[in-house]
């Protein structure tokens, strides 16, 4: 994806406030979304690093959750979409795990995490989907911001 459109998402999707109600109110729209279209995704959501919402759905499993953690490591890290990161990345004719000094094993540049971020105050937390592709994943992010946000 196009490191321009990655940024300008991070821009528009901005909060003004997040509390542990939108955290929930966030992971439904996303397990909704996914409904809608027929998939099956996993998705943990966090504030300032604890754990607000955490849902499976029906046909995923562990793997899923681990990945969910090596994505959401990426955005805790750099303070961008873990979608963002690969195509940074990739811009550059190489890959994360390639190129970074972070454990593969722990950190992964794949798209699925997007930062939580306040206008005024930076990022508070990390919504992140798994489950899908990477493009997916983070598409399936940033509708469910989309939506939280009526936008």
């Amino acid at each position: 994806m196009n490191l321009q459109i990655l940024e300008q998402q991070e821009q528009e999707l901005e909060f003004t406030s997040f509390t542990n109600e939108d955290a929930l109110r966030l992971g439904l729209k996303i397990i909704e979304y996914a409904k809608e279209n027929g998939t099956s995704i996993a998705v943990h959501i966090e504030g300032n690093r604890v754990p607000l919402f955490t849902h499976l759905m029906e046909g995923t499993s562990e793997e899923n959750y681990t990945w969910l953690f090596r994505k959401k490591r990426i955005v805790d890290h750099y303070n961008r979409s873990s979608a963002y990161i690969e195509a940074r990345f990739a811009q550059n004719g190489t890959t994360h795990s390639e190129s970074s000094l972070l454990s593969p094993a722990e950190y992964q540049a794949v798209g699925g995490s997007f930062p939580i971020r306040i206008r005024g105050i930076g990022v508070v937390g990390t919504v992140t989907v798994g489950g899908l592709t990477g493009q997916l994943d983070h598409d399936y992010a940033v509708e469910g911001i989309r939506r939280l946000l009526n936008r």
